[in-house]
């Protein structure tokens, strides 16, 4: 098996875990992309959670369209898909995995369950999901990219 880790800068992880927490109570998503092939996570993208649940997310099917086409245009794919758990830990639910179509993906949960709205303890983990199977990948977050 490959030894699997997420780099992402400090940056996008701040911005991650701000779009949970102003979401919270409903769970938030979103997708990072990055140039295709690239495994760096470059442009952030806050999507609605069209489900406004706070045990569910969901991308509104239009909204989605557009951004694989945005992508397709900028020759990006998504290397993040991020959502938040808002009352339980950061692990990836049945639903979760079930919705876990795109295998090169990194898979980034935060939990709000602690913090809610505000600042304090918070969890961020991220997993590769392919074929059903979650496998829990390091996370090393850097203050910018070197080239």
């Amino acid at each position: 098996m490959l030894w699997a880790m997420l780099t992402i800068t400090q940056e996008l992880h701040d911005k991650i875990v701000a779009h949970a927490r102003q979401d919270h109570p409903d769970e938030a998503c979103g997708v990072i992309a990055g140039p295709a092939g690239s495994d760096r996570p470059e442009r952030f993208i806050p999507m609605l959670n069209a489900a406004r649940s706070p045990t569910f997310y969901e991308f509104d099917s239009g909204d989605l369209l557009k951004l694989y086409r945005e992508m397709d245009d900028r020759d990006e794919e998504p290397v993040v898909i991020y959502h938040s758990h808002t009352a339980t830990e950061a692990y990836p639910s049945r639903t979760d995995v079930a919705y876990a179509n795109e295998p090169g993906a990194h898979y980034v949960l935060v939990s709000t369950a602690e913090c809610g709205n505000d600042e304090g303890p918070f969890s961020f983990r991220s997993f590769r999901i392919v074929d059903g199977e979650i496998t829990e990948e390091e996370v090393r977050i850097v203050p910018a990219y070197e080239d």
